[in-house]
């Protein structure tokens, strides 16, 4: 068994869209994605610095399958920065969809990051928008305050997981993703896909046990 992590004060956890949209019930719900939140809560007293993101689309946001004439949630359509794939309505801002999962305690973030906000572009990473050339500011921010290491939990693995993920190790962070604290949406094999990509860029895979004990 490997030795207990014990969080520094260069360490963040970062809490990825634990909303009531992303959990059982909802307009794009992750399967099980709310046993998530009790985990999520427990890492959160473990760390000394935490940050929350949230998704959190106009109406008729870009993404939404329900803006185009024949299409369906989850085709995939090519916008000007590549393939992007169409989604259920969801996390539309001010919605009850696009709150935190009620289950879910904030009041140890820091910093909540709210993303796809803009209308034209999807946004799943927490670093950056889909054109992988817009910054939400996190890395800056993570900078200043001497942050190093950044642990990620949520919703989903495959998706706004992953692609903070890398995107953090594009910045110069170390990554850990507690695996047991997350869950997949797993679209035609882009777990498995995501997976090994955060591997090859040098994200570490870990467990909740690594910090919790």
């Amino acid at each position: 068994m490997a030795e207990r992590y014990l969080p520094t004060d260069s360490d963040i956890l970062l809490v990825v869209d634990l909303q009531n949209d992303f959990c059982p019930g909802g307009a794009l719900a992750v399967r099980d994605g709310d046993a998530v939140v009790p985990l999520a809560n427990r890492l959160m007293t473990a760390f000394p610095h935490v940050a929350l993101t949230q998704d959190w689309h106009p109406k008729n946001h870009f993404s939404f399958a329900s803006v185009y004439a024949g299409k369906l949630p989850f085709e995939v359509i090519d916008a000007s920065y590549g393939p992007q794939v169409l989604w259920p309505d969801h996390c539309v801002q001010g919605t009850s969809g696009a709150a935190f999962h009620p289950d879910l305690d904030p009041t140890r973030a820091e910093l909540i990051v709210r993303k796809g906000y803009r209308r034209t572009i999807d946004s799943y990473s927490a670093f950056y928008e889909n054109d992988h050339a817009t910054p939400t500011g996190l890395g800056g921010y993570l900078r200043e305050r001497g942050i190093g290491l950044v642990f990620l939990c949520g919703l989903a693995t495959d998706f706004c997981v992953a692609y903070s993920a890398l995107d953090a190790r594009r910045e110069g962070f170390a990554v850990t993703v507690i695996e047991d604290a997350c869950r997949a949406i797993d679209l035609d094999g882009s777990l498995q896909a995501q997976m090994d990509a955060m591997r090859a860029a040098g994200v570490t895979m870990a467990t909740s046990h690594r910090v919790l004990g």
